[in-house]
């Protein structure tokens, strides 16, 4: 059975049940963490199997620029996946309504609307990248953080699976990142550590709703077949 905790290798060693929708998820860490690394490799080889189909939207690259860094690192890209940077998301005013072009937030959950209308129930999973060029390209940020209660409860009422990626500082605490960590289902954590002289990645989730899992470090390594979820990282 095809489930997001073995669609990465190695990811059932950090998840001892599934993550089921609808739910959010945050996925935070500092850069070069390989927070779109991981949230794509994992929705796309989901995809793949199950043949439900996705949305991702990128605001910090053009959709290119991501799918070449996908492949450079060995990562499979999933004809499910549909990709979408700022650039598509504005040329689809001619088939979504948009009251305010400035209102950013909305745009978002017309476009996730769309996607639903256009594959109905194989419509599972979404992912947006990154919450914090969302908040950059409001002018009223404090504004927007009062929004995101209400477009999280939006993603969860299309039943969606919604991974929102997030930087924060390096060795940063989780509860620096705002209301958002209380207003999300789960949040993994990926980071960089220093071990036995060696820079290594890790993931480490930090919660999820329903979900068994481990709350240890785990190493990922990213190797010719994409990315590989090892053991416990050591201290």
């Amino acid at each position: 059975m095809t489930m997001f905790r073995n669609s990465v290798q190695g990811l059932d060693k950090v998840f001892r049940t599934d993550i089921d929708a609808p739910k959010v998820v945050l996925v935070t860490g500092p850069p070069g963490s390989m927070k779109t690394s991981f949230s794509y490799s994992l929705i796309s080889s989901y995809l793949e199997k199950t043949g439900e189909r996705g949305l991702y939207v990128t605001l910090e690259e053009s959709a290119e620029s991501h799918l070449k860094n996908m492949r450079s690192l060995g990562i499979k890209v999933s004809a499910n996946m549909e990709i979408s940077d700022f650039t598509d998301l504005r040329e689809l005013d001619d088939v979504i309504e948009v009251d305010n072009p400035t209102d950013y937030v909305h745009f978002v959950e017309q476009v996730i609307g769309y996607s639903k209308k256009k594959h109905q129930e194989k419509f599972t999973v979404f992912a947006l990248d990154s919450l914090g060029a969302l908040y950059s390209l409001m002018e009223d940020a404090k504004g927007m953080r009062k929004k995101m209660f209400y477009f999280f409860k939006t993603l969860r009422d299309f039943n969606l699976i919604s991974f929102i990626v997030m930087e924060r500082p390096q060795a940063g605490p989780v509860d620096l990142l705002g209301n958002e960590v209380f207003l999300v289902d789960g949040i993994i954590e990926l980071g960089l550590d220093r071990t036995r002289g060696k820079l290594v990645r890790y993931i480490r989730v930090d919660k999820m709703r329903a979900c068994e899992h481990s709350m240890e470090k785990h190493t990922i390594e990213v190797g010719e077949g994409g990315l590989t979820v090892l053991g416990p990282t050591l201290v």
